[in-house]
């Protein structure tokens, strides 16, 4: 029974020693997730500000054209 038992236990912390590294590895891709998704709205930003800026552009105000050769 002593060994049985002990048996149990090794095969317990041999589970433990694997969620633990299990853990870590979840921890980690967690953290780069985070930072790409970081990146990738800051990305986004950009894009929305320069669309924005680019839009201001081609749609400017007709009033703030010069009047056409012909007038």
């Amino acid at each position: 029974m002593d060994e049985t038992l002990e048996q149990r236990i090794v095969e317990l912390e041999t589970r433990l020693a694997f969620q633990e590294q299990a853990l870590a590895e979840l921890g980690d891709a967690l953290a780069a997730l985070r930072m790409e998704t970081a990146r990738n709205t800051e990305v986004v930003r950009r894009g929305l500000e320069e669309l924005k800026q680019a839009r201001g552009t081609f749609y400017a105000d007709p009033a703030d054209e010069p009047p056409p050769p012909h007038y």
